[in-house]
């Protein structure tokens, strides 16, 4: 039988390149070879060990495929692909090339969609077939002929997965169920969202019990509680889930056997290439001989730990000398309590029985002030006294996100006071493309492998996806909900002292990177003191109406029916709303809307919202189907979803804020997305009608007016914008008489609304197609706007240039307070790349400035209503706005303190001033 191997390229050079991330692989030169020097050490030992007849590497390219169609946000997390490895690929095709293995690629189609293609076809054909890839969606393809081929981890032989593994690997019994479990589950890698809260075990299970998601879906009536509600609330989002996770096989591919047949290598391409990237180790594996001899210090000896085979070595507990110790006694207690008193700063870390700030138990706390050395302490009440004199007492305290550790201590009545020094935030802050969990930090800056908690409790089913983008912020070893009871104390001691002794550890590298890279400022005078801040607002929460939500709801039902039966009427026929091949159907075959429509490359209509809203006022029907879409987005999403986020204890929602999620450090929220609340829409806003205060309270709300533009004024120096700040204009109108010639008086609506798609628009890079699209204007028309706006506000455009000018040189854009963010894609040879990091530049400084302003003002307005003991409450932060419960008595000595210290937190240069805007009322809408 022909042996047939078909490597997932692209998986294997990202693989590679981040296998060596905390040791690159460079050559004399200073590249970085580590892609290419792992690959060749896979495709060798396939060569050399499995003796493949046939064999080809598939790659993905960088034209959008039909799963971007269906959804946009598909892979869309995932950061720019670092310039090294970018680089790197066109090195490993030429490797390729020289050992004459073919290069699969096809526009529209990923490496997975190839390689699936083949291997049915290779089934079908008499092949044996391997597929080479570490990724989980291959397991869909296996058969009793197709393998998944894995490469090893960690010094271990590759695995071969076959069907008798699928089971007690994935806990399903055939190949296809892979999907259906992805469609549950959702991947984070690719960003497939699945049904929120269904992770691996529930998914396994219910497949288990009815086949397919489709059995699933069919059987809701059998499901019960918030997994039944879960599952019908989200079936369509299922659905999507399953098609995009559905490897394609009958992509266009034209190859044939005879392609893929093994032929001899080109030794004198290869050897140039092991001489010009200094792989002398491999060089001496394939020919026996040292191919660089004029170069005396090849790269592989300047990292002596590579091995043939690759790998990630880390050390562990096991491997280093360590004095942890467990203070179980009264006598051991007093001597951690002397120690601590005479640091001036040291680490700790909390355990608890789970996630949940409000329910989960204190069952003990780390320390560590030494590399090396830690402690850990069982909690009583017995020790809160001299524990709470340790914790708010001068000494510095660091921990790795800390801002659950300081949650729990505080609800269990333990005060604490900073500074603090978080390694999670420090590393965000350096290195904000990267993952922040400890375990990550351990391995890359430390090359140690900490105790995986996993192997010494018992491990339940998981609440949504443990790589989740914001799981880091969920307790670096608590991604999945664990039974901490069935730990025996000694081994939970020495993992805690473990956990406090790394982070020490990691802060001893962390603190000098942060002062090198110049971040050591806005570390210490706002991101570290910003901790607490969101501690006491995220604990405080928020009151919610939820007879109100049900209202809401009840409306959006019965609008949502009434819009169902209008656009039916107006097609003419009943269709299925939420199926695009239909709706497209309707508007382009039956309607016939657009002469030639725009279509996906599976030759379906296209029918996203960008589509929709460019052929608005064509047919009532389209905005039918916007507000359609709107309206069972909205019930879906927050009303319906918003009661389940109360927590019982207190009857009121705590969503988590993250302070570095974004890159330009704007504040994010999960648990819910308080950011996402709609504002813009009628039916958005009536949500903010839940939002109400305590009671005897009111609602404040303050709000940064035109932050960004002001500060865009600011950066850019110009004075014709400043002009119309300082004199109080409104700014969309005076950029409207500007670039239009006419006065103010004469300005119409539409130009006053075009003039602010500019002034917004500009911030963000916006195109002249991108605004002929908002406008609904030629993009002529749309070209003659932007440039007579660069005529009236010169000092921006020069701004915008000389932004990016000093980026590519420095490599880095940095806000007024000195924030950074870098920008390696600005010197990409790749258009488009280098394109979206030009907008990122210019973007960062601006709106970077404002997430700096409003986190300054929050830290300010916090220790006043602690200092002067007012009854208010901050409760939120959205965008640029700030919510609190307002008590009554204290309305009109606190409102103009809020707001003098909201607009002098961040002075700006160039004397433009900030105005902030406020208003009162018995919900979030009265008051904004």
């Amino acid at each position: 039988m022909p042996r047939l191997f078909l490597l997932d390229g692209m998986a294997l050079v990202y693989r590679a390149h981040f296998a060596f991330i905390t040791n690159p692989i460079r050559n004399s030169k200073g590249v970085n070879t580590s892609a290419l020097y792992g690959f060749t050490n896979t495709l060798l030992t396939i060569l050399e060990n499995e003796k493949p007849s046939h064999i080809g590497v598939a790659f993905d390219t960088s034209a959008p495929t039909s799963r971007h169609e269906k959804f946009p946000e598909y892979k869309a997390q995932r950061e720019d692909m670092p310039e090294e490895l970018a680089a790197a690929i066109p090195h490993v095709k030429r490797l390729c090339q020289a050992f004459q293995i073919p290069v699969l690629e096809k526009d529209g189609f990923e490496a997975d969609d190839l390689i699936g293609t083949l291997a049915k076809k290779a089934e079908i054909d008499g092949f044996e077939t391997y597929m080479v890839t570490p990724d989980k969606d291959f397991a869909q393809l296996i058969s009793a002929s197709t393998f998944m081929w894995k490469p090893g981890r960690k010094g271990n032989d590759h695995e071969v997965v076959g069907l008798p593994e699928l089971s007690s690997i994935w806990g399903v019994e055939q190949p296809a169920q892979i999907i259906d479990l992805l469609g549950m589950m959702g991947d984070s890698v690719d960003n497939i969202p699945g049904i929120p809260g269904v992770g691996p075990k529930t998914a396994q299970k219910l497949i288990s019990e009815y086949g397919s998601l489709e059995g699933v879906l069919a059987n809701t009536d059998k499901l019960k509680g918030k997994q039944k509600e879960k599952v019908i609330e989200n079936a369509d989002l299922a659905r999507l889930s399953k098609d995009l996770a559905t490897i394609i096989v009958d992509a266009p591919i034209d190859v044939s056997w005879d392609d893929l047949v093994l032929s001899s290598r080109d030794d004198n391409r290869v050897k140039d290439l092991f001489t010009e990237f200094e792989f002398r180790t491999l060089s001496k594996r394939l020919f026996g001989t040292d191919t660089q001899s004029e170069s005396p210090s090849s790269a592989e000896e300047k990292s002596p730990d590579i091995q043939p085979t690759l790998q990630e070595t880390f050390k562990t507990i096991g491997d280093v000398e360590h004095h942890y110790q467990l203070a179980d006694t009264p006598e051991k207690q007093a001597e951690l309590f002397k120690h601590l008193a005479a640091q001036k700063c040291f680490c700790f870390d909390t355990e608890t029985t789970g996630l949940d700030r409000f329910e989960a138990r204190l069952l003990g706390i780390a320390f560590s002030w030494k590399a090396g050395e830690a402690w850990y302490l069982p909690y009583s009440n017995s020790i809160k006294t001299p524990l709470e004199e340790i914790l708010s007492g001068r000494a510095e305290k660091m921990g790795h996100n800390l801002k659950y550790d300081l949650s729990v201590l505080q609800q269990h009545g333990i005060a604490t006071s900073g500074p603090y020094f978080d390694t999670m935030l420090a590393h965000a802050l350096l290195h904000p493309e990267q993952r922040h969990g400890m375990d990550y930090l351990a391995e890359s800056l430390l090359g140690y492998s900490p105790i995986k908690l996993a192997t010494i409790a018992s491990q339940t089913e998981p609440e949504g996806d443990p790589d989740d983008l914001f799981a880091h912020a969920a307790k670096k070893k608590a991604s999945k909900e664990l039974d901490m009871a069935s730990i025996p104390l000694e081994s939970l001691a020495e993992y805690a002292a473990e956990d406090a002794d790394i982070t020490w550890q990691l802060s001893e590298h962390l603190r000098p990177q942060l002062r090198t890279a110049g971040q050591d400022a806005i570390f210490s005078d706002l991101e570290a003191p910003l901790l607490p801040v969101l501690v006491r607002m995220e604990m405080e929460g928020i009151a919610l109406d939820t007879g109100s939500l049900s209202d809401i709801s009840s409306s959006l039902e019965s609008r949502i029916g009434e819009l169902s039966r209008s656009i039916s009427e107006q097609a003419g026929r009943p269709f299925n709303l939420n199926s695009p091949k239909q709706l497209g159907e309707i508007l382009f075959n039956d309607l016939k809307l657009v002469e030639k429509p725009k279509k996906t490359r599976k030759g379906q209509f296209k029918t996203d919202e960008q589509t929709l809203s460019s052929l608005a006022g064509k047919h009532p029907i389209i905005d039918s189907i916007l507000e359609y879409r709107e309206a069972t987005k909205l019930k879906s999403t927050y009303v319906d979803a918003l009661p389940a986020h109360i927590a019982p204890s207190t009857g009121r929602i705590h969503t988590h804020f993250h302070q570095l999620v974004a890159a330009t450090g704007r504040l994010a929220s999960t648990d819910p997305n308080i950011q996402n609340i709609p504002i813009r829409s009628a039916a958005g806003r009536e949500i903010r009608k839940a939002f109400v205060p305590r009671e005897g309270f009111t609602l404040l709300s303050c709000d940064y007016s035109q932050i960004e533009l002001r500060v865009m004024a600011s950066l850019a120096n110009d004075e014709s914008m400043i002009d119309d700040f300082r004199n109080q204009r409104d700014i969309h109108t005076a950029t409207a008489a500007r670039v239009w010639s006419v006065r103010e008086s004469e300005v119409t609506r539409e130009q006053r609304s075009g003039a602010k798609m500019v002034n917004f628009g500009i911030i963000y890079g916006i195109s002249a197609f991108g605004l002929s699209q908002r406008l609904g204007i030629g993009r002529a028309e749309a070209a003659e706007l932007i440039d007579n706006y660069f005529k009236e506000y010169p000092a921006i455009k020069e701004f915008m240039d000389r932004t990016i000018a000093e980026a590519r040189e420095s490599g880095y854009v940095q806000t007024l307070s000195g924030r950074r963010r870098y920008f390696p894609d600005l010197t990409s040879g790749n258009q488009t790349i280098r394109g979206n990091a030009e907008r990122a530049a210019i973007n960062t400084p601006i709106q970077g400035t404002a997430a700096d302003m409003i986190k300054f003002a929050m830290i300010k307005v916090d220790a006043l209503l602690r200092k002067k003991q007012y009854q208010t409450r901050m409760l939120l932060q959205v965008h640029d706005e700030l919510v609190f419960d307002l008590h009554p008595a204290e309305e009109a000595t606190l409102i103009p303190e809020i707001i003098g210290l909201m607009e002098t937190a961040l002075p700006l240069p160039n004397k433009v001033p900030i105005l902030v805007e406020h208003g009162t009322g018995d919900n979030w809408l009265a008051a904004h």
